[in-house]
């Protein structure tokens, strides 16, 4: 179950069912990514109590170059991951971050094993089963994990083209209620997409969140209605 926390009265986002690793994802309040000037400041602030938070120096927070791939990396120093959209974490000395403004967040965490897992899953890597790439990478027994699909735009609101629709159709064997056409528009739904990708493989215990990034606009980003806004909420991660 999803619920509101705070950090330096700032919301946060967390949900019960990871009990082995700080996870939450940021909000308008709390966003540590953005390239617009007048919030650079707002979000240094943000990401520096996240760090006092999480009790970690600031370079210490890793973040991966995004670029929609399905390209996954194992985090062993604080150095940059560029051209990565999934990393995983194996030592509790560092923290990592993903970023998005409708895309799915999805988060993987090996009760048995105590790594994780943060994965940023637009269409294209949802469409190149980046959940399920990352999964197979940690080589953790699927029984193990505990996932989350974090706060993206919802089924209502996806409208995409017949050609992504058949692109995301090829990804799972089961796809009742999981795409829909209206007249000429067809919809597709991210969220339950990846949690179906990730079911198939035999994990079993997934949180979905019920909040849409487009529907919920006054708490998190959006991309598609905030007409291409650099701003971003994020999935942390740290191992405890």
């Amino acid at each position: 179950m999803f619920y509101f926390d705070n950090i330096k009265s700032k919301k946060i986002l967390k949900s019960t069912l990871i009990e082995g690793a700080e996870v939450f994802f940021t909000t308008k309040e709390s966003f540590i990514k953005t390239k617009e000037p007048k919030f650079l400041d707002i979000a240094t602030e943000n990401k520096n109590n996240i760090c006092e938070y999480l009790g970690i120096k600031k370079d210490y927070l890793i973040s991966p170059e995004q670029t929609h791939s399905d390209n996954i990396k194992i985090v062993d120093t604080a150095n940059k991951y560029p051209d990565t959209d999934a990393l995983i974490i194996e030592k509790p000395a560092y923290a990592i971050y993903l970023s998005y403004a409708d895309c799915t967040p999805v988060v993987l965490y090996d009760t048995k094993n105590n790594i994780a897992a943060v994965i940023h899953a637009g269409w294209r890597g949802t469409a190149k089963n980046i959940a399920t790439k990352t999964l197979a990478k940690m080589n953790s027994n699927p029984k193990d994990i505990q996932a989350l699909i974090g706060p993206c735009i919802c089924f209502d609101c996806f409208e995409t083209g017949v050609e992504v629709i058949k692109e995301l159709e090829k990804t799972i064997d089961k796809k009742d209620k999981l795409f829909k056409q209206m007249g000429e528009k067809y919809f597709a739904d991210l969220k339950n997409i990846n949690a179906q990708q990730l079911k198939e493989k035999g994990v079993e215990n997934i949180d979905i969140c019920p909040f849409c990034t487009f529907c919920n606009n006054d708490l998190f980003f959006s991309y598609r209605r905030e007409n291409k806004t650099t701003s971003r909420i994020s999935a942390v991660l740290k191992l405890n």
